[in-house]
């Protein structure tokens, strides 16, 4: 399902951003460096241009792709010898069922205050995507997440060899104006670089758990009150690094750096530690 129109400050602000870190970068950062129109310049500018095109493209992606959406016809069938984890409420033990939407709750779904509606596998409200992100569009995500970072860090480091070129020019008005670029640039590439850097890392370290954001804070939780009862908690969706790896990014390494998202399934039942025990149903 695609979104429609999904404009919002946040997004805006963004864009805006992503325009101005571009058009900074080729035109003042690498024409100062190299030159634009020498071979180097225009390598590096054909590069930043393909990182640029894939960030806003992944961007683009994230905000109009549909996070996940239950369907009316859910109900969970607890008899199935396959499906032998459900998640329940944690005060009465039922079946996890949202009042607003009217609907059970497949594993791993909550209910998006901002959306107002139920999101399969939800990770978090992306304010600055004006989405959620969710079952289908968290790989997408992700990469752009990547590539934003990849753009920022490869800006910066076009920043400061650009600063530390000589430059044989003496127009004061073209130096005042480049001035007030490096200016805002730094101001903004800097925390940037920082910030998506930590929540890229942040997001991988999720990805090699199985965990999404919400399952992250959770599991604290469910941590602290098995250790009072002399009990270990472990992440039931945690299969394994590498199959975790691949249950989001996909079985084929080269598929990764791209938004290619065939290989999500529906979003209604996810592999889990128990499947590969002897012995349980779902291992037969």
């Amino acid at each position: 399902m695609k979104r429609g129109s999904v404009f919002s400050f946040h997004v805006t602000v963004v864009i805006a951003a992503i325009a101005f870190i571009y058009f900074s970068t080729v035109f003042v950062f690498i024409d100062e460096w190299f030159g634009l129109w020498s071979s180097p310049g225009m390598l590096n500018a054909v590069f930043f241009t393909v990182v640029a095109v894939m960030c806003i493209y992944n961007y683009a992606l994230a905000i109009y792709t549909d996070p996940g959406q239950v369907p009316s016809s859910f109900v969970p069938d607890v008899e199935h010898p396959d499906h032998i984890v459900h998640e329940i409420k944690r005060k009465g033990g039922d079946l996890r069922y949202c009042q607003k939407c009217s609907l059970y709750k497949p594993p791993r779904t909550h209910h998006c205050r901002i959306c107002n509606r139920c999101v399969l596998r939800m990770d978090h409200h992306c304010v600055w995507m004006n989405n959620c992100v969710g079952h289908a569009n968290y790989k997408i995500f992700f990469i752009f997440v990547m590539y934003a970072v990849v753009a920022c860090i490869y800006s910066l480091v076009l920043l400061a060899g650009s600063i530390t070129v000589d430059s044989s020019k003496d127009d004061l008005q073209s130096e005042g104006s480049y001035r007030v670029v490096y200016i805002i640039s730094g101001l903004t590439l800097v925390p940037l670089s920082l910030a998506l850097g930590f929540f890229l890392g942040w997001h991988f370290y999720l990805i090699l758990q199985n965990k999404t954001t919400i399952e992250y804070q959770e599991g604290v939780r469910a941590m602290c009150v098995a250790e009072k009862g002399g009990y270990v908690y472990s992440h039931p969706y945690d299969i394994g690094a590498y199959e975790n790896l691949i249950s989001v990014l996909g079985p084929n390494v080269l598929c990764w750096p791209f938004p290619s998202t065939k290989h999500i399934d529906s979003g209604l039942r996810f592999r889990t530690s128990y499947d590969n025990i002897p012995g349980t149903p779902a291992s037969k």
